[in-house]
């Protein structure tokens, strides 16, 4: 019988007990049918009652377990391990940051290995996003110590510092930390380093993405540190995570010329201005407000031309980062490829965080509503 739950099914996506189910039967919340001398419910009565009653079901359930000291999102605030993000895009490296993520532990100076350029035979059609997504499945072949998941911080210092080093050169690198080198292949502008490393810091984590959280799934079931990261990288890749940036980057380059007519016209087709609001954030993407503070230094921005259109909404990071690519000359997916790099540390962070819990706690079951045997 089709739309049909078990009582188990009914349970677990009201968040309860068999027992209560049967108690919501006799209180005339629901309505049981017997098929084959089993109680089934119909799925759209219990999904009614869910919605009624605020339940969170099976997938909170999972995600409800999820303890982590990482990253704390309340009050429209973002703080790493406690200390907030503003204040360390301000302050540190983005090498000492990861550091500190992973460990707990200060550090001053501290630097990755210079990596190795990994040679690709891509086609010229490849993205910026996809020469990552090789780098990271390539560097994952050329080390035999990958499933020692205790080495992962040291895996994570040389994948970083591989993929950096496997994106074709637009100039000289000006130093050896990350940001320095990471300049010198998404720019032609004279190097802005500070500004890159700030916006590495801010993009390194963020409580529970969806690509973190395909991250954590992945550890979950001891994969290993690269295996993680393509984990990460597959779910940032969507639509509605990672590439939102590109997506803010060719509107705002369509914006440059005229930005009233570009809002009005996007407007028109009734699609929405990308770069503004955000799931968890209610009134401010403290992110999107540090950087856009310090782009302004930088000369006029496209972006507070359009932010001025939207008076019932707020910048988000999608924005502040395709503004960051737009006014130093960078391919529309640069954006996408340091929000890459930049969470590698967050993945890696929250890998080594589950590594610790019961492997393979995230298996959950399905709601089963198609024809019963």
């Amino acid at each position: 019988m089709e739309s049909m739950l078990t009582t188990n099914q009914a349970a677990r996506r009201l968040g309860v007990k068999p027992a209560t189910v049967y108690a919501y039967v006799s209180r005339g919340l629901l309505t049981s049918e017997k098929v084959n001398r089993s109680s089934m419910f119909d799925v759209a009565e219990v999904e009614a009652l869910a919605q009624r009653t605020g339940a969170r079901g099976a997938v909170a359930a999972v995600t409800d377990r999820i303890r982590t000291r990482i990253s704390l999102l309340e009050d429209d605030q973002l703080h790493y391990r406690g200390r907030s993000v503003s204040l360390l895009a301000a302050s540190k490296r983005f090498e000492d940051v990861a550091h500190w993520l992973w460990t707990e532990i200060d550090s001053e100076g501290l630097q990755f290995p210079e990596g190795q350029e990994i040679w690709m035979a891509l086609p010229d059609s490849a993205t910026l996003t996809d020469r990552v997504r090789v780098a990271i499945a390539l560097a994952s072949v050329g080390d035999p110590l990958r499933y020692d998941l205790d080495r992962a911080i040291t895996s994570a210092k040389s994948l970083i510092a591989d993929v950096v080093e496997s994106l074709p050169l637009v100039g000289r690198p000006a130093g050896t930390d990350i940001a320095d080198r990471l300049w010198a292949r998404l720019s032609p502008e004279p190097p802005q380093p500070a500004l890159l490393n700030a916006t590495l810091i801010l993009l390194a984590d963020h409580d529970l993405a969806i690509s973190t959280m395909a991250a954590r799934v992945a550890a979950s079931a001891h994969a290993h540190p690269y295996a993680v990261v393509s984990a990460g990288m597959g779910a940032m890749e969507g639509q509605k995570h990672g590439t939102a940036t590109t997506f803010a980057h060719r509107f705002l380059m369509r914006a440059e010329s005229d930005p009233m007519g570009t809002v009005a016209e996007h407007l028109r087709s009734g699609q929405p201005i990308p770069g503004f609001g955000h799931r968890i954030y209610q009134q401010r993407d403290p992110r999107a407000d540090y950087l856009l503070a310090v782009l302004r230094s930088h000369g006029d921005l496209v972006a507070d031309k359009v932010i001025a259109t939207q008076l019932q909404s707020f910048p988000n990071m999608d924005l502040a980062l395709a503004q960051f690519a737009l006014m130093f000359k960078m391919p529309p997916d640069a954006g996408e490829a340091i929000f890459a790099i930049a969470r590698i540390v967050g993945w890696i962070a929250h890998a080594m965080e589950e590594y610790k819990e019961p492997g393979l706690r995230f298996r959950a079951m399905g709601v089963y509503t198609g024809d019963r045997p």
